[in-house]
């Protein structure tokens, strides 16, 4: 829990995504994260089988908490880094929600879920080390007004990873996040479902707050040029799949559904 950032484990994580160098923050936003919920599928699936209505109620808790907290929290920030800070909280919450679900199908949502939130954060963050006005990194999300003018590639980009972080189809986010309810749906977490639904709902306000910043508000001071091959490579790779998602989501589905029946 501490290491996916799941409520109430997850006092660290805004001040850290905030405090670190932004390359630090994309490595702590991704990779603990996906070996932490690997982690914590094989001991609640492998390990503790045998009492899985025990160890769901306590996946349903952390799920409930996290998409609530992560989502609240995330509207009140001015930092871009503490805004993904909660955002990740949150989605950490929708991930536990396939685990909680107990089944092959809710361990094939997560798998998928995590592979989308890959991808999106990969983007997200080679953008925001891409932005910098004399030198300085550029952090608070009001830096992107007026992006779509003096950056337009950026902006774009940046557009359809909120879109897709939002769950907005047929970006790859959308079926991350249709996954893990579908398998709470059939595994009788009809309520965990809905919250996860309106939460969704609510952290769509601060994705659409960034696009509307960069299209439809005029930038204080102009940011610099330039981006530099290795963030140009990553975001290239990142919007494709997070675009193209849908033509292998079935293959997708199928291999990781083949993979996690060793767990059942």
């Amino acid at each position: 829990a501490f290491k996916v950032s799941a409520v109430p484990f997850h006092m660290w994580t805004p001040d850290v995504y905030e405090g670190a160098p932004t390359p630090v923050t994309a490595l702590f936003a991704i990779v603990p994260k996906v070996a932490a919920i690997t982690l914590v599928m094989n001991v609640t699936y492998f390990a503790f089988a045998e009492i899985s209505d025990q160890w769901a109620q306590i996946l349903i808790a952390l799920s409930v908490a996290s998409m609530i907290v992560g989502a609240t929290g995330a509207i009140m920030q001015q930092n871009i880094k503490r805004m993904l800070a909660y955002s990740s909280i949150a989605h950490m919450g929708y991930a536990l929600a396939g685990l909680a679900a107990g089944t092959a199908e809710g361990a094939t949502g997560v798998v998928i879920y995590m592979t989308t939130y890959v991808f999106m954060g990969a983007g997200a963050f080679s953008i925001i080390m891409s932005l910098r006005r004399d030198g300085a990194p550029v952090e608070r999300i009001s830096d992107l007004s007026g992006l779509s003018s003096s950056h337009p590639l950026l902006a774009a980009g940046m557009m359809v990873v909120m879109f897709s972080m939002a769950g907005i189809p047929p970006l790859a986010g959308f079926f991350g996040k249709w996954y893990v309810f579908l398998a709470a749906v059939n595994a009788g977490l009809v309520p965990l479902a809905i919250i996860g639904v309106l939460t969704s709902v609510v952290g769509a306000f601060y994705y659409l707050r960034i696009i509307k910043l960069m299209y439809f508000e005029d930038a204080d001071a102009p940011l610099d040029e330039g981006l530099s091959r290795q963030n140009r490579l990553v975001l290239l790779v990142s919007l494709a799949v997070i675009v193209l998602f849908f033509l292998g989501i079935g293959q997708l589905a199928g291999t990781a559904g083949t993979n996690v029946q060793a767990f059942f």
